[in-house]
């Protein structure tokens, strides 16, 4: 074999290795993200190492984006204040990061009204059934992000960080509404208890993101094994 084929085999190859797939769990050295916070009224998630935002998403919500959750198969995404709870790397949906709903609170008020509380609230990417044409908000209470992003949400999001989701201004009374305008004042300040079942926290309007850093039920009734 020549000198100028074996250069040309080997192109070739390196080639062929390049156009292959590419694996979705990606690596993270950066900033550690110690809080994510979640504004049902705008559809927005940030990643924040304190006060700094690392990264903000658009996101889709439940089938019933209004309101918090209060039973299983409701359609709605919770409010509230949970952790980060758990992962699934084979997720129908991609790739997908827990929420650690239900809470007490949470159990006891769907134990009032006589149902389950529901449970398996995840982050998730779309998965290869809802990667197009997918309504904005198709959930069943999930908040859901494109395949690209979750894989960076799934490097960079450890078990165990504290997630906030804030409602609507329209579900929040007076006082729930005056609370979150308060985050013009402070970024982060301590979350407070508020009247009614959600817990509040003022917070302000989150600044731009800072450099880019590149993981349930689904809107069709599957088991919630599957996310």
């Amino acid at each position: 074999m020549t000198l100028s084929r074996a250069i040309l085999i080997v192109v070739f190859l390196l080639g062929l290795s390049a156009c292959g797939p590419t694996s979705k769990f990606l690596t993270y050295d950066g900033p550690e993200v110690t809080r994510v916070l979640v504004f049902k009224e705008e559809r927005k998630m940030y990643l924040l190492n304190g006060t700094k935002v690392l990264e903000d998403y658009d996101i889709g919500l439940g089938f019933a984006p209004t309101g918090d959750k209060k039973i299983e198969g409701d359609g709605r995404t919770p409010e509230g204040h949970y952790l980060i709870d758990k992962r699934n790397p084979n997720s129908r949906f991609h790739l997908s990061i827990g929420v650690s709903y239900p809470n007490a609170d949470d159990i006891a008020e769907a134990k009032r009204l006589g149902k389950p509380p529901g449970g398996d609230i995840f982050i998730h990417g779309r998965g290869p059934t809802y990667r197009k044409d997918a309504p904005d908000d198709w959930t069943w209470g999930c908040i859901a992000v494109t395949d690209r992003e979750v894989e960076k949400i799934y490097a960079m999001v450890k078990n165990g960080t504290p997630i906030s989701i804030y409602p609507a201004e329209a579900d929040m009374t007076r006082e729930q509404a005056e609370a979150l305008q308060a985050r013009q004042q402070a970024l982060m300040a301590p979350a407070v208890p508020m009247p009614g079942p959600v817990l509040m926290q003022a917070t302000p309007a989150v600044p731009a993101p800072g450099a880019i850093v590149e993981p349930s039920p689904d809107g069709t009734p599957a088991p919630a094994a599957a996310q």
